[in-house]
């Protein structure tokens, strides 16, 4: 069948299986080309699908060598339905990995479930053995309380006060006002209950109880702060309240781990495009005005280097860099630049739809968008019939 993206509400509901190979294995070419690592041999990641997950999966894999369990929650290809593009980046990475002689297996279910979990352990034990490395990347809309059944959405909106900002619709260029109201005490509690550190924790002390933590063993989770311009909607907001709550969980985790001489650490990264920051108000034009400044001066990182930076220069370095005051690995430091986020808020002030086009790099947001779905993937022939 002939596949074209098929967006709803700026969300893409389908995805190109041979486009998502290809993205997969340009990734995969950026890491091979660079450095190799020593890191840990026997990884596991939780979010391993999409974005950050996939990424720490390909440079576990294709700098540091080691065999690989990713645990994601991706949609299969049924009737004429395509497969999401977190299901077929799997595929593509289990047959890539295997075929450069690293080993690599699935688990496709709710990452919250203790089913899953138990899964997870039988597979690392009986083919890992240990786990040196623990990446936690899960970016859900809702959990299932494990013990209570109860079912807890996330949403992202402002705390207290109604949040007005300017934001622009990314696929046809067009800025407009947008309002989001507070929202309510339940809709904060579930949102840190789904984003929050709580899970995080829990599979640290399910993987220790089931003696499978390597002496050495690290686990990193995945924040981000971001400029004053989105301050209201992001870090003050119901999403930012979740990310503290999973910095809160570091010191408890690293209590945990002292006697295998084990540290968990908060990654802060930088702004990208990603499914969740295509509907964000604010954030959509705050990204598109950044990507314009970052690659004018030459700093901008797409995810893949974003997590080989993190780990070449962070986590494995043998002089790693600085932390900041609570300890986080800041890899949002050329995003938070002096200069980066002055120009930025210059150009914010600035912005209206009849510039947008010059002050704004609305064509790397789409471009970066369509490409979480395979999509503008250079060499991929999309008048073709592709087998979903």
């Amino acid at each position: 069948m002939i596949i074209e993206p098929w967006i709803r509400d700026n969300v893409c509901v389908n995805a190109h299986p041979q486009g998502c190979f290809q993205q997969v294995k340009d990734q995969i070419a950026y890491v091979a080309a660079r450095e190799k690592i020593d890191g840990p041999k026997r990884v596991l990641v939780i979010g391993a699908s999409n974005g950050y997950g996939l990424a720490s999966r390909i440079v576990s894999t294709f700098a540091t060598g080691a065999d690989t369990v990713g645990v994601a929650y991706e949609r299969p290809a049924k009737e004429k339905r395509t497969a999401s593009a977190g299901w077929y980046n799997n595929e593509a990475f289990c047959a890539l990995a295997r075929e450069h002689g690293r080993q690599a297996w699935d688990i496709n279910g709710d990452a919250f479930s203790s089913e899953v979990k138990d899964e997870t352990l039988e597979t690392v034990r009986e083919n890992l053995g240990q786990v040196d490395l623990m990446v936690y990347s899960i970016a859900s809309p809702r959990r299932i309380d494990p013990w209570t059944g109860e079912i807890y959405s996330s949403v992202i909106k402002p705390i207290g006060d109604a949040y007005t900002a300017k934001t622009v619709d990314f696929l046809t260029g067009e800025m407009r006002n947008e309002t989001s109201q507070p929202a309510t005490p339940e809709e904060i509690d579930h949102t840190i209950r789904v984003m929050g550190g709580e899970d995080w924790t829990l599979w640290v002390e399910e993987l220790l109880a089931a003696g499978l933590v390597a002496e050495g063993f690290r686990t990193v989770a995945f924040s981000y702060i971001g400029p004053e311009i989105t301050r209201p909607i992001y870090r003050d907001g119901t999403i930012g309240k979740a990310k503290e709550d999973l910095e809160l969980h570091v010191e408890g985790i690293n209590s945990i781990l002292k006697s295998l001489s084990g540290r968990a650490v908060i990654g802060v990264q930088k702004a990208l495009v990603t499914r969740a920051s295509a509907v964000i108000p604010a954030v959509p034009l705050y990204i598109s005005l950044l990507y314009k400044v970052m690659k004018a001066k030459g700093l901008h990182e797409n995810c893949i280097q974003q997590i080989y930076r993190l780990y070449h220069d962070f986590l494995f370095a043998r002089v790693p860099a600085a932390t900041d005051e609570m300890g986080r690995l800041r890899l949002d430091d050329w995003e938070m630049r002096e200069d980066v986020q002055s120009e930025v808020a210059r150009l914010w002030l600035e912005v209206d739809n009849n510039n947008i086009a010059e002050l704004a790099d609305l064509d790397g947001f789409r471009e970066e968008f369509l490409r979480h779905h395979g999509f503008g993937i250079k060499g991929i022939d999309y008048s073709q019939d592709a087998e979903i």
